[in-house]
C-alpha cells in the first residue's frame, strides 16, 4: 500500500475501507492532485478498482458533492457513481473514471471530437436541470465580488504589493458583475475545463469536481472550457465553437440575443473568471505551498490582456494593467 507515513487521515481511510467495507486491498496509490484540500486514492481490491475521496469535513463539503452528483447524473452527465459514503469522516468510495483527463490527450487532430462531446454534456447540464428546482446557491453579486477580491488580495496586494485605485476597482467590478447577472441563468459547474473532463470508453466525458455548482451565467462554463487556463486554442477556433454553441442555445430558446451580445458576455465572463484564477493560483503558492500553478498564470494573463484590449470601457483597467501590473509581474515577483 502506498500513502504517506504518519498520515492519520490516510490510515483512517484504510481502516474504513478494510474494516467497515470489508475490502481486501492489494494496492492504494494517489489518483490525482487537487487544488483544494480533497485527495483521491486509487484503490485496487479483490472486487475491482475504485477511487476513494478524502475530504476533511472541516475544510470540504462532502454533502454538496453527493447532492450534486445525483443532480448531474439525473441530467444525463457521466459523473462517478458513489458506491459507499462516510460523511462523518469525509470519505467516499467512487467509480473509477480512469486516469486520463482531456488535458492529457488533447491535440489539434482530436480536439474537434473531444470538444463536441464536452459541449454536448454542457448542453445537458444547462438544459436538463431546472434552475428553480435545483436547490443550488446563486452566483449572485456577493459571490462574484468575493471572487474578484481574490485577485486583488492574493495577486495584486500579496504577490505584487500593488493596490488598484478604488475608482478603477469599482468600475471593473460593476462592468463584469452587471454583465454576468444580465445573462440567462443556468446550472453552472464552475470548473468545467480540461482537467475535470475524463476520457472514458464511451463518448461522453467523465465529469468531476462539481461540488461547487451554482445557478449562474450561461457563458461561465463555456468560457471555462474554451478559454481554459491549462490549454489554449487559436482564437478563430474558439470563435467557431462559440458560434456553433450560440446557434444551439438559440434553437433551444435559452437565448434571444445576437452573437455580438453573446460574445461580449463570453468575453467579460472570461475576464472575471481569469482574474479570479490568477488570484487562486497565487494563493495556492503563497498560502498552501503549491507552486506548480504559477506556471498557468502567463497563459491566463494573456486572456486578460486580449479582452481588455478589445473593450474601450475597460481602458482605465487596461492602462493600469499595462503600466502598473505587468511591469512588476514581468520582473519575476
Amino acid at each position: 500500500m502506498c500513502y504517506p507515513n504518519s498520515d492519520p487521515r490516510a490510515e483512517a481511510l484504510r481502516k474504513w475501507l478494510t474494516h467497515d467495507l470489508g475490502l481486501q486491498i492489494s494496492h492504494i496509490e494517489p489518483a490525482s492532485s487537487d487544488a483544494s484540500f480533497r485527495r483521491y486514492f486509487r484503490v485496487v481490491h479483490d472486487g475491482g478498482c475504485h477511487v476513494a475521496m478524502d475530504a476533511p469535513p472541516d475544510k470540504e463539503n462532502t454533502a454538496a458533492f453527493i447532492r450534486n452528483a445525483a443532480l448531474l447524473q439525473a441530467a444525463g452527465l457521466h459523473v462517478p457513481l458513489i458506491h459507499q459514503q462516510n460523511t462523518e469522516q469525509g470519505y467516499l468510495l467512487l467509480e473509477d473514471l480512469g486516469s486520463r483527463c482531456y488535458l492529457d490527450v488533447l491535440r489539434p487532430d482530436n480536439a474537434e471530437a473531444l470538444y463536441r462531446a464536452a459541449l454536448d454534456s454542457l448542453f445537458k447540464l444547462q438544459h436538463a436541470i431546472d434552475p428553480g428546482r435545483a436547490a443550488l446557491p446563486a452566483y449572485d453579486r456577493a459571490l462574484l465580488t468575493r471572487e474578484l477580491d481574490i485577485f486583488h488580495e492574493w495577486f495584486l496586494e500579496k504577490r505584487l504589493r500593488i493596490v488598484m485605485p478604488s475608482a478603477i476597482r469599482q468600475m471593473l467590478a460593476d462592468c463584469l458583475i452587471d454583465s454576468a447577472l444580465a445573462q440567462p441563468q443556468v446550472c453552472v459547474h464552475r470548473d468545467y475545463h480540461s482537467r475535470n473532463l475524463m476520457l472514458t470508453d464511451d463518448c461522453p466525458p467523465g465529469v468531476i469536481d462539481f461540488q461547487d455548482a451554482v445557478i449562474g451565467p450561461v457563458t461561465y462554463d463555456l468560457v471555462s472550457l474554451l478559454r481554459d487556463c491549462y490549454i489554449r486554442w487559436p482564437r478563430q477556433q474558439v470563435t467557431a465553437w462559440l458560434l456553433t454553441y450560440h446557434a444551439r442555445l438559440l434553437d433551444a430558446g435559452t437565448l434571444a440575443c445576437d452573437f455580438n451580445q453573446f460574445e461580449r458576455w463570453f468575453d467579460l465572463m472570461g475576464l472575471q473568471r481569469h482574474l479570479k484564477a490568477i488570484g487562486i493560483f497565487s494563493r495556492l503558492q503563497l498560502r498552501d505551498g503549491k507552486a506548480a500553478y504559477l506556471a498557468d498564470i502567463p497563459r491566463t494573463m494573456a486572456y486578460v490582456e486580449e479582452v481588455c484590449a478589445d473593450y474601450p470601457e475597460l481602458a482605465e483597467f487596461n492602462d493600469f494593467l499595462r503600466h502598473r501590473v505587468l511591469p512588476v509581474y514581468g520582473a519575476g515577483l
